[in-house]
């Protein structure tokens, strides 16, 4: 059961966020899905944070459904790909 206080909370969460985008000239509507995904991917992953910290740090019950909507970067894929080529011609 919510209280009082944690629903005004949650009501105020979309005024904080339009509050920041407008601070930082951002015009695309922020939502706080978005700000979780960005977390997510930009900022955890991209700095080689563990999927499985990623997912204890939103709060999910099951990897999975962190690694449902966390974009695999681009740069880790490569990152991973350098690793196993070394490990190969290492042995």
């Amino acid at each position: 059961m919510e209280t009082y206080y944690r629903k005004v909370e949650k009501r105020c969460w979309p005024s904080l966020l339009k509050e920041i985008a407008d601070l930082c000239g951002i015009t695309k509507r922020l939502t706080t899905h978005a700000g979780r995904h960005t977390a997510a991917t930009v900022v955890f992953l991209a700095n080689d944070v563990s999927m499985e910290n990623v997912s204890k740090i939103l709060g999910h019950s099951n990897i999975r459904m962190t690694q449902h909507y966390a974009k695999v970067l681009e740069s880790s894929i490569m990152r991973d790909m350098a690793n196993v080529e070394r490990n190969f011609i290492g042995k």
